[in-house]
């Protein structure tokens, strides 16, 4: 079985093949994966613009597609599905790649196969490393989710951590551009930190220990985790952020602002200074991610952790994360970095787990900006 996977959640546009191995403990093999990235289009937004990304994904993706299936050696009529993300996303982004499945499924009359965008990511850890020790504890971290996951089977994903506000890619973005640094903001607040003491600045670390009042109830299915800690395996990261603009703003109110601008805020931090936030903020990150993680993986007696998304390209957090994992005997999966940021591999892999469990689409499906797991 081979199959077409298609990602259009966000600003990046992907196509790639997969296909079945015959082995169950390595059950897929990636045959092309292609992805055309918007980065350039929405830096000079400093973030995406949904309207400007829907277009580009119009623009972009027969082409990418093509490449795909050139890429693996095959034609439309080698397919046996097609697979492409649902949701969660931008839902103009999401339309796009939901309608040229749809077209492509109707056209070949092959199964439509709807997969959801974090489910994708829990399974690129299984397209890159084989099937995973269960029960796993899985963290999805990206610039629009920070997620616990625990897995008991494969192709069964339960949440039990989120962030209560922000997700930590969101964070790494905007702190990025509190400091003036360029977008995306994660790649180069990570390269920064390497520079700088990240014990400089004492930031804060939020610690969950009461109900969210928007939603009270725990996130963590009843009776799974004690009482007392089921609420700390949340995240927050927006403390952390206005902690951040607060000391970029003092520094910056004790500098002499430029010559040509008067305002208080075009006063430029000094590059070791701001290597030093970035290093201190990164920390706080990475350890607020960790901790929750291999605490929950304790609690629930898991033998292997997952970390997926594109902050899992972050160089200290894997570091960290497979330090950890080597002090405790247990072992730590995180995807290669072309895997990690959004890419239709990891659809094609959760897409070929549904298919085989008998779970496809109808041609009426829709996209779908918010969907549960």
């Amino acid at each position: 079985m081979k199959i077409l996977a298609i990602e259009t959640s966000c600003d990046e546009t992907a196509a790639a093949v997969i296909a079945e191995t015959g082995d169950a403990a390595k059950p897929w093999t990636l045959e092309s994966n292609v992805v055309a990235s918007q980065a350039a289009i929405h830096r000079e937004w400093g973030g995406v613009v949904p309207e400007l990304a829907s277009r580009q994904h119009l623009r972009d993706i027969c082409g990418v597609v093509d490449e795909a299936l050139r890429q693996a050696s095959v034609t439309f009529a080698d397919l046996g599905a097609i697979a492409v993300t649902q949701g969660p996303g931008l839902v103009g982004s999401l339309l796009v790649g939901v309608s040229f499945a749809k077209s492509l499924a109707w056209a070949y009359d092959i199964p439509l196969v709807p997969v959801h965008h974090l489910a994708g990511h829990i399974e690129s850890l299984v397209l890159q490393h084989g099937e995973l020790p269960l029960p796993a504890a899985v963290l999805v971290v990206s610039g629009g989710h920070t997620s616990l996951y625990l897995v008991r089977e494969a192709g069964r994903y339960e949440l039990i951590g989120r962030t209560r506000d922000d997700a930590a890619g969101e964070a790494y973005d905007k702190v990025a551009k509190l400091l003036g640094l360029d977008y995306p903001g994660g790649p180069i607040i990570d390269r920064l930190a390497r520079q700088g003491n990240d014990r400089a600045y004492r930031f804060p670390v939020a610690r969950m220990t009461h109900a969210d009042r928007n939603q009270p109830a725990p996130t963590a299915p009843a009776g799974l985790l004690p009482k007392k800690i089921e609420r700390a395996v949340d995240f927050s990261f927006s403390g952390l952020k206005t902690s951040v603009l607060r000391l970029v703003n003092e520094r910056r109110g004790s500098l002499e602002p430029r010559a040509a601008n008067l305002d208080p805020q075009a006063a430029v931090l000094d590059p070791r200074e701001i290597a030093d936030i970035a290093a201190s903020f990164q920390r706080v990150v990475v350890e607020t991610l960790l901790d929750r993680t291999f605490e929950a993986a304790a609690w629930l007696g898991a033998k292997s952790i997952g970390i997926a998304g594109g902050v899992s390209a972050n160089s200290r957090l894997r570091a960290d994360a497979e330090a950890r994992g080597a002090k405790l005997g247990l072992p730590v999966f995180v995807p290669p970095i072309s895997l990690s940021t959004d890419n239709a591999a990891m659809i094609g892999a959760a897409g070929l787990r549904r298919l085989r469990a008998g779970m496809t689409g109808e041609l009426e499906l829709n996209a779908q900006a918010s969907l549960a797991l």
